[in-house]
């Protein structure tokens, strides 16, 4: 009765075992999963991070090349409205100049 004891005693041992062994493994598949998943995603952290750089650096460059249309553009804008102030004013000693002209060559009427 003491080696049935001891048989059966063996056996739950071994199935606890086996028990463990498998429930051990099947955690081992998952680490291995998230392992596989945690370097697929620092891959694409790496990849996205290399894109964000180059987009950074292209919009600084954008960015710089419409500030700089701006300026130009504004510096245009004004130089054009002097040119039209100018053209203006002209236009007005024209008028008086012509105005006068015309007047010293009008004949005299005397009484």
């Amino acid at each position: 009765e003491q080696v049935v004891h001891l048989c059966l005693y063996h056996s739950c041992f071994f199935s606890g075992i086996e028990e463990l062994c498998f429930k051990r493994d099947e955690l081992n598949k998952q680490i291995q999963q998230e392992e596989s998943e945690k370097a697929r995603l620092q891959h694409d952290i790496r990849v996205l991070t290399e894109k964000l750089s180059r987009v950074n650096e292209s919009l600084a460059h954008r960015l710089t090349a419409r500030a700089e249309f701006d300026r130009t553009i504004a510096e245009t804008e004004a130089a054009y409205m002097k040119i039209l102030e100018s053209s203006q004013t002209l236009l007005s000693v024209l008028k008086k100049e012509t105005g006068n002209l015309t007047k010293a060559f009008e004949p005299r009427k005397d009484h």
